[in-house]
């Protein structure tokens, strides 16, 4: 089990699903976790719920001198910044000839410019921690295309090409940047589509594990890569799919 005491780590969408799940796991192996999220009320039950090692903060995520702020207030409540994950996205399955330029730019601006801003932000207060670790939530969109994905695979595509140019950058400060690629997450953007239990399963049961996976799964993978245990990992690509990119059955 990888430890993560005495780290403080920021999480963007941590309000619930996926981030949720990292920020709950990362308290329990030992870290001061800053919830940070747009659903403001959300995030500081998440918090409450925590503890004291936990601090919600709201930040959206398009909009530097909020990314500003809140990595201030991370160093100014705990000290200092170890780690940042980030989480937040947004989804939508529209089609090439159906998505506006607005709704186009809404999905990259929230997906790859805020996966930008946030690692911009914490650069400098990593490296004066002495380094760190940034986990970069991509996708298995970031790896392949989607029909009716033309905003989120661009995001996903480039959440992935960025992640392999700030590992490059940062490698010398000791930060380390990684992505992680997961499949079917059984999160909200499942939820709100009306899908849950044996409907979400069965959408994922021509993968070789047979089911969607929990956002718990994907908490531990990232916490692996925020801690000392991957300390020679960096510029990678980490796919948690249940095997859906391994290849093709004809059975």
């Amino acid at each position: 089990m990888s430890s993560l005491e005495g780290k403080v780590i920021l999480i963007t969408g941590a309000a619930r699903g996926q981030g949720e799940a990292e920020a709950r796991l990362f308290a329990e192996r030992g870290a001061e976790v800053v919830i940070c999220d747009v659903l403001h009320e959300q995030a500081q039950k998440v918090a409450s719920d925590i503890g004291d090692s936990a601090r919600a903060i709201e930040l959206n995520v398009t909009d530097a001198n909020a990314w500003q702020s809140a990595v201030e207030e991370t160093v100014s409540t705990f000290g200092k910044i170890n780690g940042l994950v980030n989480n937040a996205a947004i989804a939508g399955v529209i089609s090439f000839a159906d998505i506006t330029p607005e709704e186009y730019m809404n999905v990259i601006n929230i997906n790859q410019l805020g996966v930008f801003l946030g690692m911009k932000a914490v650069a400098g207060p990593m490296k004066a921690a002495g380094g760190g670790a940034i986990v970069n939530i991509s996708s298995i969109a970031g790896l392949g295309g989607m029909p009716g994905g033309i905003a989120y695979c661009a995001s996903k595509f480039a959440v992935r090409g960025m992640t392999k140019v700030a590992a490059m950058e940062l490698g010398g400060d000791g930060i380390r940047v990684n992505s992680i690629h997961p499949g079917g997450v059984l999160t909200n953007m499942v939820t709100d589509a009306g899908l849950v239990g044996d409907e979400a399963n069965n959408m994922f049961n021509a993968v070789p594990l047979g089911r969607i996976a929990q956002p718990r799964e994907m908490a531990t993978l990232a916490a692996y890569l925020l801690s000392d245990d991957s300390s020679y990992s960096t510029g990678s690509e980490f796919i948690a799919d249940g095997g859906m990119t391994a290849g093709f059955s004809l059975n």
